[in-house]
């Protein structure tokens, strides 16, 4: 909802996309920054209460979103509302390895991969026609019903989550490996949106620091006898290629989400409405394809899905590069159902081979590590889209801003756009042969 959003928020703050795409970076760098605090917090107090209490927060959150009076407003009320969401997702992923035997961990992931494309599905569609008919403030208000009746129904239904603990309440916490984590990736989102290609004195510090917390994160973790962030689990090679997968998956698929809606906007001239339809298919994809995918990993294994899922992706970014001023939004739409495709089938097997491999006293802090790896790819992803774009756009255009775009300005668009699709299916491809190399295991 928050993409299709952006042009929107942008235009209503007069602000710049690098300043409004924080809407977005502050919500998934908080996510990315407290999964594993919340993964490692839910074994203590239960994964039942940890996910109730994500979702009233989130309620919370988006309440004071819509009340937002000006951007810096609305990005930090995107951060109470990201610590709520990081609370559920930390949480989901290891409810759902309790309630299933390992032999039906892919079939139930893809029946979340089919809720969650519901959700993808009505997020773009509601989102533009509030916005067309009322403001993008509404997009936050719709929410708040849902989450509160999700709430109530976990009250009667996860009551036996809530109790289950994999750790003694004694044993302390990995504070050191927390501060190294967040000041890791946030010097990652800061390096990642200077829209600039020259190393100044800032930079060049920011640079330092980065390596200086990466240094201190793997020390800090090595030493620990319960870690924030369990090094020792990559040693599996299958594992720690999922993980990798996980996060360059998402990169891509954001890559795509936050600069689709600017090309359908500016260069196409669709309505706000129309957008969240064309934006619906991928989604749309991911609800057909998701329950496919979880089936033939309990048959298959991961490797050759993951594979084809990551390989097709790129397929469909190479497509898009192929757009133009007079693409309609057929041209558009099949591209992304192809693109949403490829994710749906890599995300169910990947996730599985992460979740079926680690022990019962690793389960909450590997879904944290899962849900962190995917949303670090977000961050990324929505990061490189700026990065690439602004700074290709900006040097095509001779400095001008995208907040300043004029239609005499659409060859430099589609210029920029295209440079960073191609570069985008590129790490996709990738992605598909670090995927190839993976240890198969049975999924038995």
């Amino acid at each position: 909802m928050i993409n299709v959003a952006l042009p929107s928020i942008m235009r209503s703050f007069g602000t710049g996309l690098p300043q409004t795409e924080w809407v977005v970076q502050v919500y998934l760098l908080t996510i990315t920054a407290s999964l594993l605090f919340w993964g490692r917090v839910a074994d203590r107090l239960g994964l039942g209460l940890v996910y109730l209490l994500g979702m009233l927060i989130f309620s919370i959150g988006s309440i004071a979103c819509y009340l937002s009076a000006t951007l810096l407003e609305l990005i930090f009320f995107r951060f109470i509302q990201a610590i709520g969401a990081s609370m559920m997702m930390a949480t989901g992923p290891a409810i759902i390895k309790t309630i299933f035997p390992l032999n039906q961990l892919g079939k139930a992931l893809g029946l979340v991969g089919v809720a969650t494309s519901i959700g993808l599905m009505s997020g773009p569609v509601i989102s533009g026609v509030l916005i067309h008919n009322y403001s993008w403030r509404e997009i936050f208000l719709v929410t708040v019903p849902v989450s509160l009746a999700g709430t109530v129904a976990g009250v009667l239904f996860l009551k036996p989550f809530s109790e289950k603990r994999v750790f003694r309440s004694g044993i302390p916490f990995d504070w050191g490996g927390l501060l190294c984590w967040t000041g890791f990736i946030t010097l990652v989102v800061l390096l990642s949106t200077n829209h600039s290609l020259e190393m100044d004195i800032v930079v060049f510090m920011e640079l330092l620091a980065l390596i200086l917390f990466l240094g201190l994160l793997v020390k800090v973790e090595l030493d620990q006898e319960y870690p924030l962030f369990p090094l020792a689990l990559f040693r599996n090679k299958s594992y720690s290629i999922a993980m990798f997968c996980a996060a360059l998956s998402f990169s891509v698929l954001f890559v795509v989400l936050i600069l689709m809606p600017f090309y359908l906007d500016y260069v196409i001239g669709l309505s706000t409405e129309n957008i969240g339809f064309v934006m619906m298919a991928v989604p749309i994809s991911v609800f057909i394809v998701s329950p496919l995918s979880g089936h033939l990993y309990d048959r298959i294994g991961a490797r050759f899905l993951t594979t084809a899922g990551l390989s097709i992706s790129a397929l469909s970014l190479f497509l898009l590069c192929f757009l133009s001023t007079e693409s309609g939004a057929m041209d558009v739409a099949w591209r992304l159902m192809l693109l949403g495709f490829g994710q749906a089938l890599f995300l169910s097997p990947n996730s599985a081979t992460v979740l079926k491999n680690v022990s019962r006293e690793h389960t909450g802090v590997s879904s944290g590590m899962l849900a962190t790896s995917r949303n670090l790819g977000m961050l990324l992803g929505v990061s490189l889209a700026g990065l690439l774009f602004a700074v290709i756009f900006s040097q095509v255009s001779g400095g001008v801003d995208l907040k300043e775009y004029s239609p005499d300005q659409v060859e430099n668009f589609m210029f920029a756009l295209k440079v960073t699709f191609t570069i985008t299916s590129v790490l996709s491809v990738l992605g598909a042969l670090l995927s190839a190399m993976r240890v198969e295991e049975s999924s038995g």
